[in-house]
């Protein structure tokens, strides 16, 4: 099998005319925990490198590993371990049922469901449901908890199948996972195949402006296919005769975007306030993006400046969130058992496993209480808040952390 194929046109619109921002490295694929047993075979490493479309300005990287890769084989990211994000989807789920007046006789499809994270919510008030999603252990949970899921990839052909059974979505839902899709187009063409006439997409993907501004680069890796301007996503939409109508700025995954998406058009100010924004700051230009690459180079000097700083004087550190953009900070700034002597994570099904690249084993957070490092380097640093609460007494007796990015700072 091969595993990844590198693009030489746009995967929105087919240009050829793809700028490189910035070459990350041979990294390891995010996601892909190590089990003890196999802690000597190698490892799968591709290139990360991200471009810019100067036809129609999506951001995107050029290495397309194969999804089954990806997505199929022991995926451990479970939406439910956060409460943040349960917390998130909750209220987004309950404005939503208000807002299309949702009941019995409507349906809710939602793509990449995961272990059923948003969609109980609809299912508590008797609302149906379809969760779709590749990962097996994820949909299963789901299923268990009477969440109604198809384990597979949300695409083309299976919107086709759902329409022909007459299974059409009154309200279309897609958390995190646009920027995951190879086949853009499709997907999207999917959205319009499942949607009935008077129906909603509601889509979440991490915005472009704050992955610049915030210097969140670590959100860079092989799952991430794309990141979206709403400049970008407007051309996308209307290339499918979808209209984005309405928008919202959430601050969720550290900085994203919320689409309100229809079959007729009906722009709202929200929209043209925002295109209008970027083109004030050329987000439609390269240049904009040769200034991020600049700004990920200097994270780079000054964390392994402040963690070298911290070992010569003797300081031990650990790491905190086995999260698959740690794995991209790690591998482009060399993070491994020079600095770290293991990460904790909150997730039991990463526990016990080992991190990808460096081979950190991962343990349940109880051990920083017990074990005492002088500090906590956050990994998963857009749950940054939540973690440093759950260890509040680490913090009480002491305890120091370090957040990474936008620039690394000791709280």
């Amino acid at each position: 099998m091969k595993i990844y194929n590198r693009k030489s046109n746009c995967r929105a619109c087919g240009s050829s005319n793809l700028k490189e921002i910035i070459y990350l490295g041979e990294t390891p694929l995010a996601d892909a925990l190590i089990k003890k047993e196999k802690l000597n075979e190698e490892e799968i490493k591709v290139p990360l490198t991200l471009a810019f479309c100067e036809q129609c300005s999506l951001v995107q990287i050029l290495e397309e590993v194969d999804p089954e890769i990806l997505f199929c084989r022991d995926y451990p990211y479970y939406s439910s371990v956060s409460k943040a994000l349960l917390e998130h989807f909750r209220e987004s789920a309950l404005n939503l049922i208000e807002r299309k007046k949702l009941n019995q006789n409507t349906l809710v499809i939602e793509a990449a469901s995961n272990d059923g994270y948003m969609l109980k919510n609809f299912v508590e008030k008797n609302i149906p449901v379809i969760g779709i999603d590749p990962a097996e252990g994820q949909a299963k949970i789901a299923n268990q908890n009477g969440i109604f899921t198809i384990n597979d990839f949300f695409n083309i052909d299976l919107a086709k199948k759902l329409a022909s059974e007459e299974k059409k979505a009154d309200l279309f839902l897609a958390n995190n996972v646009l920027a995951h899709v190879p086949d853009l187009n499709g997907f999207i063409e999917g959205i319009k195949t499942i949607l009935k006439n008077n129906g909603l997409a509601v889509i979440e993907v991490p915005y472009v402006i704050d992955l610049v501004d915030h210097v969140e680069f670590d959100t860079i890796y092989h799952q991430h296919l794309c990141y979206f301007s709403v400049t970008a996503l407007d051309k996308l939409f209307r290339s499918h005769n979808l209209y984005l109508n309405e928008v919202e700025r959430i601050s969720i995954h550290g900085g994203s975007l919320r689409l309100f998406v229809e079959k007729h058009e009906n722009v709202k100010e929200s929209v043209i306030k925002l295109i209008k924004e970027e083109k004030n700051r050329k987000v439609d230009k390269i240049d904009f993006y040769l200034d991020f690459a600049n700004k990920i180079k200097k994270v780079k000097s000054d964390l392994i400046k402040l963690l070298d700083s911290l070992k010569k004087d003797g300081k031990r550190i650990i790491g905190y969130g086995a999260a698959a953009k740690a794995n991209t900070l790690q591998s482009y700034i060399g993070i491994g058992k020079n600095y770290l002597d293991y990460i904790a994570d909150l997730s039991k099904y990463k526990q016990g496993l080992y991190f990808s690249g460096n081979k950190l084993l991962i343990e349940p957070p109880s051990k920083i209480l017990s074990d005492k490092p002088d500090y906590v380097l956050i990994l998963a640093w857009n749950f940054a808040n939540e973690i440093m609460r759950q260890q509040q007494e680490y913090a009480n007796n002491g305890g120091k952390f370090i957040i990474p990015i936008p620039e690394p700072k000791i709280v």
